[in-house]
């Protein structure tokens, strides 16, 4: 087990194999990963730790059968790889959904109501009391909400969005996707240009990298927030910059970065940006149910059988 997990997980964990624990919470280092390749069977690791097709070269078939990632995102073990080597991918996911998608609109609700700053205010001390100008955003009721990627996470984000804000739902997906509320399918360009909020819910990797930049970023509308909970690469970090500290968009919120867990000055000191430290699955219940899935995969793995999430 790469990192400390909760208690349930662990007791499990110490049920069901003989387990070696890393007490760190820092991501592996490559030796660190080509270690573990040839001493374990078995491993749960998670963001950070990058099983890259350079760690898996030096073998042929390592020891190591099992690769069950604590997390949905696989973009930080190269699969292909993996596979080339006899070594079976699994990830949760199920597990993180709903939970995602309350952060996405935690983001959404703190970007469009300036809640951050509202609470730095109040934490300096140096809050006057209320105003009828003060700390005016952005009202969220019935506004377009553009969902970019209507995976299962999407999917959550933009049923909250209409069921609880009666808002307008667009998409951009690789194909359109059957869903029991109003929801329109769209160019990413055409959502860009109409979204008041836009939500960004795909998969991490190759195909998305860079997928907001500042061409994207000019067709918002001058008013609308960028909300990130996918991946921080998907997002141009520098051109995002710019837009806010320039004004053109009107905000945005960010669960993950281009390069966590560093997060760029230029970023930190501009006050229409809320930042949370990757805080997507961070309740007990659902890192706890991450870590049984991940139990439940490599379970079914030695026990003979198809692991229930493959990837």
């Amino acid at each position: 087990m790469t990192r400390p997990m909760p208690a349930q997980v662990v007791a499990r964990a110490e049920e069901l194999f003989d387990v070696e624990h890393r007490a760190s919470n820092t991501p592996m280092s490559a030796s660190e990963m080509r270690s573990a390749l040839a001493l374990y069977d078995g491993m749960m690791p998670t963001l950070g730790d990058r099983f890259s097709a350079e760690i898996f070269a030096e073998f042929g078939r390592p020891r190591c059968r099992m690769l069950a990632n604590f997390g949905v995102g696989v973009d930080h073990i190269d699969v292909a790889a993996a596979a080339d080597h006899g070594v079976t991918v699994t990830n949760t996911p199920g597990a993180v959904t709903d939970a995602t998608a309350d952060i996405a609109m935690t983001l959404l609700l703190m970007s469009a109501r300036r809640a951050a700053e509202g609470e730095r205010l109040v934490r300096s001390g140096q809050w006057q009391g209320w105003h009828p100008t003060q700390f005016l955003g952005l009202h969220v009721s019935g506004k377009t909400v553009g969902i970019i990627g209507m995976g299962r996470i999407g999917e959550a984000i933009a049923r909250r969005c209409h069921h609880g804000f009666g808002m307008e739902v667009l998409y951009t997906n690789r194909s359109e996707k059957a869903v029991d509320f109003p929801a329109h399918q769209v160019s990413l360009e055409e959502l860009a240009r109409r979204s008041d909020f836009i939500v960004i819910a795909v998969p991490g990797g190759p195909e998305t990298m860079y997928l907001i930049g500042a061409d994207f970023l000019a067709a918002m509308q001058e008013h609308a927030h960028l909300i990130n909970i996918a991946r921080g690469n998907v997002v141009d970090e520098t051109a995002l910059t710019e837009a806010l500290r320039e004004g053109r968009i009107g905000g945005a919120g960010l669960d993950v970065y281009e390069f966590e867990p560093e997060v760029p000055e230029a970023l930190r000191g501009l006050s229409n940006v809320t930042l949370l430290p990757h805080l997507g699955t961070a309740a007990l219940e659902v890192r706890t149910g991450m870590g049984m899935m991940a139990l439940g995969n490599l379970q079914a793995f030695f026990a003979g059988e198809t692991p229930p999430n493959r990837v």
